[in-house]
């Protein structure tokens, strides 16, 4: 096939023009496969990311919760003489909002990343308009 692309095009037939343009389009359908793998790729490693760092935030939310639930509610109790339950309650509800904003946070960074793989639809675009432009 070599020397059919040295030819110039008025000397080629047109089932070798479709031939050559079947397989530029058999290769630029394995490029934008290829392009739309490691984009995917890219962003599920983003998203993995975010998981980890909410999961990890619930836990340390958690964690942290529990051992200075104990602290601050022994600590209420005895210098401000506040009845145990009023003790847990307040100290309960303060470390249950902390936990939420940083859930929250891990949440909206997950709602900010965009699933579509736009370079390659951008580029599927510009394929498709490319290949009209290539009809004989």
């Amino acid at each position: 096939m070599p020397e059919l692309s040295r030819r110039p095009t008025e000397e080629r037939s047109i089932g070798e023009l479709f031939g050559e343009l079947s397989q530029d389009m058999g290769l630029l359908v394995r490029q934008e496969a290829q392009l739309a793998k490691t984009e995917m790729q890219a962003k599920l490693s983003k998203v993995t990311t975010d998981l980890v760092s909410l999961a990890a935030g619930g836990t340390v939310a958690l964690v942290g919760g529990l051992a200075l639930t104990a602290f601050l509610i022994l600590l209420l109790i005895d210098p401000i003489g506040l009845k145990p339950w009023l003790s847990a309650l307040i100290v309960g509800v303060v470390l249950g909002i902390v936990g939420w904003m940083m859930l929250q946070r891990g949440l909206k960074n997950l709602k900010q990343t965009d699933p579509t793989p736009r370079r390659t639809v951008d580029t599927l675009k510009d394929d498709i308009e490319w290949a009209k432009e290539q009809r004989p």
